[in-house]
């Protein structure tokens, strides 16, 4: 760029303008100063995320009886180990009842009860509190309170005593028919009323008009709920169907190890509760990370699963 100045005389005398940085230089440098400053965060990731998850499949390959006795190479031996072990596959076989069951009936649950709580009936601000309570008490307090309620001589077979029932009573905890039954009972109670709460938030902010529009065509609160507010939300109820589905497959290890210990015999025994098991009690942790190893792969396998059933169709 030139400018203009007076030469003596009052002729004009064009000389060289002052340089402007370039778009592009200045683009450039600020795409350095974004990468540098990422630089923390990908460190991190890379040593407390991609680290663990490498050496998962590491270990796996390892024969290694506890953490301080020697380690050597197992080869395929920890792979066929496991898939030798009728332990495992009954661990497959609870853990895949408790996703089948314990996943949609958190879902849709929670989907109704937060399309309930978004039309705000009457308290329906207290409701979410309500709701949310389950959220905030620990696992071990969860799991005291269903200890209560399902042990033999807990409330619910009091309950049955005291309407005739007795006959119905049984070792809910302790019978191979009911352990499982338990676990997932205690996994929808505890996930339904958070998962209706985000729920709630997020059909709050679909426009009124929807909804006025489909009352006005007639359409009665299910089918509002179902065909005009759920395709709506599609997206975010796949999110949250991915988070109770994780929640389900890796988080179910604690309930077990706090009221049935996977028993009884391997009744109640889930894939995540058999690599605590392998690892910390039994101190074969290359046993341990193989049925690690097929947790993630179908954690993996789920999450894909997921996202492409409820992805947008539009």
């Amino acid at each position: 760029m030139t400018m203009l100045s007076s030469a003596p005389g009052g002729a004009s005398v064009r000389g060289p303008a002052d340089p402007q940085p370039s778009t592009a230089a200045t683009t450039k440098r600020r795409t350095q100063g974004g990468v540098v400053l990422a630089v923390p965060a990908l460190v991190w990731y890379l040593v407390f995320m991609v680290g663990p998850l490498v050496a998962i499949f590491v270990i796996a390959a390892l024969h290694w009886p506890g953490m301080l006795q020697p380690v050597t190479f197992a080869g395929t031996g920890n792979v066929t180990a496991v898939f030798d072990d009728p332990v495992f596959w009954d661990a497959v076989q609870n853990t895949a009842v408790q996703l089948v069951v314990a996943v949609p009936l958190m879902i849709i649950g929670a989907y109704m009860l937060g399309y309930y709580v978004a039309q705000k009936p009457p308290g329906h601000r207290v409701l979410r509190y309500l709701l949310f309570i389950p959220g905030l008490i620990s696992t071990p307090a969860k799991a005291m309170v269903f200890y209560a309620v399902l042990s033999p001589d807990g409330l619910l077979n009091g309950a049955l005593d005291k309407v005739g029932l007795g006959s119905m009573t049984d070792a809910w905890l302790a019978s191979p028919s009911t352990a499982l039954a338990s676990l997932i009972l205690l996994d929808v109670w505890s996930g339904i009323g958070f998962t209706a709460v985000l729920f709630a938030a997020r059909l709050g902010s679909v426009p009124d008009e929807i909804g006025e529009a489909a009352q006005l065509d007639g359409a009665g609160h299910w089918r509002a709920m179902w065909r005009i507010h759920f395709p709506v939300i599609r997206d975010f109820v796949g999110v949250v169907t991915m988070l109770q589905f994780l929640w389900t497959l890796f988080g179910s290890a604690q309930n077990v190890l706090l009221l049935t210990q996977g028993g009884p015999g391997s009744s109640s025994t889930t894939l995540s509760f058999l690599v605590y098991q392998k690892a910390f009690i039994a101190a074969d942790l290359g046993y341990s990370q193989t049925v690690g190893v097929v947790l993630f792969l179908v954690g993996l396998a789920g999450l894909l699963t997921i996202r492409r059933v409820f992805r947008q169709n539009y």
